[in-house]
């Protein structure tokens, strides 16, 4: 019974001792304060960015200079994660991913896009820019504005142009004329302009995603292929084809691309250093696709063993010819209006 007493006369000490000194606000116990970081981890916006290209390509590094821009502009409230290389989706199924909100951003060759939307069949037409100057000023002119219309209805929308570069055409035999491609498989971004191209110059086409065209090339499932500098070294084509011409018959670039809901609910803040990153990135991914395609380009004729024939412009005249018809054949498809703007263009200068 005395025990029970000196029990309850310690805790009534103990209690009266923390009414007169008050409850310490530091000790163990006490409630946890405001966690500043832990408050802005809530507020953190998450970007997921598919690509299906290597990060050494003008498209792999314009995106991860597009990430950390991001990132510093926002002092880490905007994470851009990068998903290289087709790792979370191909070129296949990255689109659809996209309109799902599975991922945010994505910055398809115009050749995907091209399948969904007819409109952009314009920027598969062979010879369809001449030069860097044709594309740049149809990207940033009423061509580029055109294009980017048509992604509001599929919820999305387009936010910059980038470049690649010219593309050439590689095979296990030598190219100069229309008529030695006769009989040949080529690999093709699964596109219809690509697939009458090749029809036209007598060769037949097999649309097969980026990541599978070494695979193709080595095991002989395909005789060539058509791509750029930077892709055909980075990828080391180069290992497996034996010729290469420098024909510049078509152009390479993606269109960035993200999806419009998640746009719209974005703050404007935030909207703003977005369009702002992407503008400083597509300015980069101009740079980088030009010096990567001279500086890779020089690699190639000292590193590989590839029999590389640079068209003549008379020559270049004959391929123009046997290519018309695919002119013919699509206009209707693309549309008056877009083939007026290239005809303006091609009639400038």
């Amino acid at each position: 019974m005395r025990s029970f007493a000196s029990i309850v006369v310690f805790v009534l000490l103990g209690l009266l001792s923390a009414v007169i000194i008050g409850f310490r606000s530091d000790l163990p116990f006490a409630a946890l304060g405001y966690d500043e970081e832990q408050e802005g981890l809530n507020e953190r916006i998450i970007i997921k960015f598919s690509h299906v290209v290597a990060e050494n390509t003008p498209k792999g590094l314009a995106v991860e200079r597009f990430s950390q821009l991001v990132k510093e502009k926002t002092n880490g409230r905007v994470e851009v994660q990068v998903f290289p290389n087709g790792i979370l989706h191909s070129d296949k199924t990255e689109m659809d991913a996209l309109q799902r909100g599975d991922i945010q951003m994505i910055a398809p060759a115009f050749s995907n896009l091209a399948n969904r939307i007819p409109a952009w069949s314009v920027l598969d037409l062979p010879y369809v820019f001449r030069d860097q100057q044709d594309v740049e000023q149809a990207f940033h002119g009423k061509i580029g504005r055109m294009l980017f219309q048509t992604l509001e209805p599929l919820n999305m929308k387009g936010m910059a142009f980038w470049s690649n570069g010219f593309k050439q055409m590689t095979s296990h035999k030598p190219i100069r004329t229309p008529q030695d491609f006769a009989g040949q498989r080529f690999r093709i971004i699964q596109s219809p302009v690509l697939e009458a191209q090749f029809r036209a110059l007598g060769a037949t086409a097999q649309g097969a995603p980026f990541n599978d065209v070494y695979r193709k090339l080595a095991n002989g499932e395909v005789d060539g292929q058509e791509n750029t500098i930077s892709n055909i070294y980075s990828k080391r084509l180069y290992q497996v084809q034996k010729y290469m011409t420098v024909s510049n018959h078509g152009y390479l670039g993606y269109a960035v691309i993200i999806n419009k809901s998640f746009w719209e609910e974005l703050p404007a803040d935030v909207q703003r250093v977005i369009a702002e990153a992407l503008e400083e990135a597509t300015a980069y991914s101009y740079q980088i696709a030009v010096s990567m395609n001279e500086q890779q380009w020089k690699q190639l004729t000292k590193e590989s063993s590839m029999e590389i024939h640079v068209l003549t412009p008379q020559e270049q005249a004959v391929w123009r010819q046997a290519l018309q018809p695919v002119y013919e054949t699509f206009a209707p498809v693309i549309g008056p209006a877009l083939m007026d703007e290239i005809s303006k263009l091609h009639e400038q200068r």
